[in-house]
């Protein structure tokens, strides 16, 4: 692949994987807000979040099938349109109840650009060019979760809540655009699968038999969930706990997203004298260690908030390594089911994002406690799934 090539299937895909980053971190700042307009409590506001995280696992389902028997663009062209119009029922919401369900409908349509963007990742790179082109993503998508809450902690006081979700719904249609015109299509006819529901069935239980497909998707979806354990539970333990304001909640974001950008790109140097598979369990074992860290912080009040902000730090920067090792270690033997590969790997990931958010919800008491607890057992799960599947 060319350098120009690879800079524009960087941004390009970069851009269609960073809308749910987008769509999850741009009204953080805003739950507040969101929760007095709509009269709602917090916990139903953070249910908004947990909703989105199920609607992005369970869309996955059908996009990875849908894009191995018909191509990227068609799915990805449906995935959009659905991601722009509910966005804007998302601005339009009268209530709490009518919010949640254009939430779920905003993540069924966001997911088609995180699936896609990893099967075409797969389809025009081998596994050492999948793990430096998923790092470029990786940088791309950092820009998101570091722009996007102090995004909306400046359109807050100008436009409300609702602006928030009008710019996600020009977001969409911009996209839609941009692969209009600056993606081809990269699975030719001659390549597409042409199975019906039972062989689909029977590709996703050779992957769920896999032990080294297993064995990555589970260690980055563990891991991943730990990120969105931090995702749900920051905007009150940042803000509430220990009062920082909303406008500067974004800059605490940022400096994490930032971490993933580094991460992402010392990987991608390292990948190409150094195996994945020697660098993954490294990069898992620091999450591991940052992790505990993290839950002896907020269990014994050792290190205070300084404390929970640098370890958390640590924690969330492996993502940027976590994500191009586990995609180009996982999909790498599966380029002929790509798409399928790519959607059980985005299942995985935000199903345990869901489950998170859920768990959070229920445990919530006060404290960090519970927020610190579920990234400590993620890192704790993800490092165990590649150490007994994937050794």
């Amino acid at each position: 692949m060319s350098g120009a090539s690879h800079r524009r299937y960087a941004l390009i895909l970069g851009a269609l994987a960073a809308m749910g980053p987008f769509s999850v971190d741009m009204y953080l700042p805003a739950f507040p807000a969101l929760a007095a307009s709509l009269q709602a409590t917090p916990g139903a506001v953070q249910g908004t979040l947990a909703i989105y995280f199920l609607g992005m696992a369970a869309g996955q389902v059908f996009y990875g099938p849908l894009a191995d028997r018909l191509g990227r663009r068609g799915p990805l062209f449906v995935g959009l349109g659905l991601f722009s119009l509910a966005s804007v029922a998302c601005a339009l919401a009268p209530d709490i109840g009518a919010l949640t369900a254009a939430r779920l409908a905003q993540a069924l349509g966001g997911c088609a650009g995180m699936v896609i963007a990893r099967a075409v990742v797969r389809d025009v790179t081998d596994e050492r060019g999948a793990v430096r082109l998923m790092a470029s993503l990786m940088l791309v998508m950092s820009v998101a979760p570091i722009m996007a809450p102090i995004i909306g902690g400046a359109l807050l006081p100008w436009f409300g809540w609702r602006g928030i979700f009008a710019l996600l719904a020009l977001y969409g249609a911009a996209m839609l655009a941009v692969v209009a015109l600056f993606l081809p299509e990269t699975l030719p006819i001659e390549r597409r699968r042409r199975d019906g529901v039972l062989a689909t069935l029977r590709v996703w239980r050779g992957l769920l038999l896999d032990a080294r497909f297993m064995g990555h998707a589970l260690s980055g979806g563990f891991i991943i969930g730990g990120m969105f354990a931090y995702i749900t539970g920051s905007p009150f333990v940042f803000m509430e706990l220990h009062g920082v304001a909303p406008g500067h909640y974004g800059f605490y974001f940022g400096a994490n997203a930032v971490g993933i950008m580094l991460a992402g790109q010392l990987t991608a140097r390292l990948a190409q004298r150094v195996p994945a598979a020697r660098l993954l369990p490294v990069v898992l074992t620091v999450a591991l260690v940052a992790g505990l860290a993290l839950l002896a912080v907020a269990l014994t009040g050792l290190g205070g908030f300084p404390g929970i902000v640098v370890t958390l730090f640590c924690y969330v920067a492996m993502i940027g390594a976590v994500m191009p090792l586990t995609v180009a270690l996982g999909m790498g033997p599966h380029g002929a089911v790509a798409g399928n590969a790519s959607a059980l790997m985005g299942t995985l990931q935000f199903g345990t994002g869901a489950l998170a958010g859920g768990l959070l919800g229920a445990l919530q008491d006060g404290t960090a406690v519970p927020m610190a607890a579920l990234v400590a057992a993620c890192a704790v799960a993800g490092w165990t799934a590649r150490r007994v599947l994937a050794p």
